[in-house]
């Protein structure tokens, strides 16, 4: 699948998402805010590995 694909973009698009709220977890101080971060960030990263298979949700580490 090329990245330049329709679901490819939202693949990426996804990923980014889910990348942004895994940031916005981890500078937020209440931890109920934490853990819905997280909890929306990892259902985004499953979200997008279902449309596009394995792989395509995981991302480089920091």
């Amino acid at each position: 699948m090329s990245i330049d694909s329709p679901s490819g973009k939202r693949a990426r698009e996804m990923r980014d998402k889910a990348q942004e709220l895994e940031q916005a977890a981890q500078h937020a101080t209440d931890p109920a805010e934490q853990q819905r971060l997280t909890k929306k960030a990892l259902h985004i990263r499953e979200k997008s590995e279902q449309m596009n298979g394995p792989g395509a949700g995981t991302m480089d580490p920091m």
